[in-house]
């Protein structure tokens, strides 16, 4: 009787230690390491880690989650139900210039296999692998070549949308294809949108790497603005354009108008509420921006010509006079596709230099500039 009791009490104790052992590693996850993207989380256990993407388009209405695990990995029940990824990939079609930069900063452009529309590369590595077909073709976003890429068979497919619609999406998931949504153009702080390297650094299993590149870029960015804080001066800013009689300028929690402010600089619409576009009339704007000091980023123009031409009445503001007008729409690669919307999101460390540089001169006097020229 002494021996069954004992032997009772030995397996309740055993399976009471397996039970717990499982509720905490189901239970008990390690915490998100992602410290400026507000749209990505990442949990790192031992074989597996939990990816979950909150804001891949402005309207999304549910948190997507992946389970990214190695080949041997148990995954808990409760994870079971989520789209699960093996690790590392071999093989990776994106759907977004901004992805680019991200897989040639962990040297892995060469798992490239697909991209929609490839013109729109700027990437003089990239367009490399694409003039030798390794990267092939694969329609539109909006018309994703299914037969394609059900030939192709990458390992995912990073997805990209503006406003929910995910039809193509979801054909080739139920042909059996991964997809995996990005957010990072979403996210509003500069930082936040360079962080999203972390999700590549998982697929690929160059979690490390990952780290250090984003470490360093974070590392750079606030060194420059600190040492922007050193500025003497704070010059007055006008942003934007005219579209279709209205002038969009961005709104003052957006992206670039965080970069104005970490460049000590003074935004004239930095008070207002948002996080996209403002549209306001001509005579608004000049209204109040007439003697601004500085015009960043006027749309597309990329030459005094362009503009006074597109609006005579462009040459009423202070900073056309002054010849004080500064684009990145001027620097393309092969195809004509603007660097800065490839690139700018990933190093937010050279755009936040070139304002540092175009508005306190004195502060960085030997940098040259990388995105940003004058107008012409």
């Amino acid at each position: 009787m002494k021996k069954y009791l004992l032997l009772s009490i030995v397996s309740f104790l055993f399976l009471s230690c397996q039970q717990k052992q499982k509720n905490s590693q189901e239970n008990n996850s390690p915490e998100n390491y992602i410290r400026y993207a507000s749209g990505l989380s990442i949990q790192k256990y031992a074989d597996f880690s939990i990816v979950t993407v909150s804001n891949p388009w402005p309207t999304a209405d549910k948190n997507y989650t992946y389970i990214l695990h190695k080949q041997s990995a148990k995954i808990p029940d409760s994870l079971q139900k989520y789209s699960a990824i093996q690790v590392p990939i071999k093989s990776i079609v994106v759907t977004s210039t901004t992805h680019i930069p991200a897989l040639e900063l962990l040297e892995v452009e060469n798992k490239l296999v697909g991209f929609p529309n490839t013109d729109y590369i700027s990437s003089e590595k990239t367009r490399a692998l694409i003039e030798t077909g390794k990267v092939r073709e694969i329609g539109t976003n909006q018309s994703l070549n299914t037969e394609v890429l059900l030939d192709m068979q990458p390992d995912v497919i990073i997805g990209f949308g503006v406003d929910g619609e995910k039809k193509a999406y979801d054909n080739l998931q139920q042909n059996g294809l991964k997809i995996l949504y990005n957010g990072d153009w979403t996210e509003q702080h500069p930082l936040g949108r360079s962080e999203w390297i972390q999700l590549f650094g998982v697929l690929f299993g160059l979690e490390v790497k990952a780290d250090q590149v984003f470490k360093t870029i974070e590392n750079d960015y606030l060194e420059a603005i600190a040492l922007a804080k050193k500025a003497t001066s704070k010059p007055t800013i006008l942003s934007g354009a005219i579209y279709q009689d209205q002038w969009y300028l961005p709104q003052g929690k957006s992206w670039a108008a965080q970069f104005l402010d970490n460049a000590n600089a003074n935004y004239l619409w930095k008070d207002s509420e948002g996080t996209g576009s403002l549209s306001l009339s001509f005579e608004t704007v000049l209204e109040k921006a007439q003697d601004a000091d500085f015009w960043i980023g006027p749309g597309q123009f990329t030459s005094f010509e362009e503009l006074e031409k597109a609006n005579p009445n462009y040459k009423h503001f202070k900073a056309v006079q002054n010849k004080n007008v500064y684009s990145f729409s001027s620097k393309k690669g092969k195809n004509g596709g603007v660097i800065y919307y490839e690139l700018a999101s990933n190093r937010p460390d050279l755009v936040l230099k070139d304002l540092i540089k175009i508005l306190h001169p004195e502060l960085l006097p030997e940098y040259e500039l990388y995105f940003f020229e004058k107008l012409k």
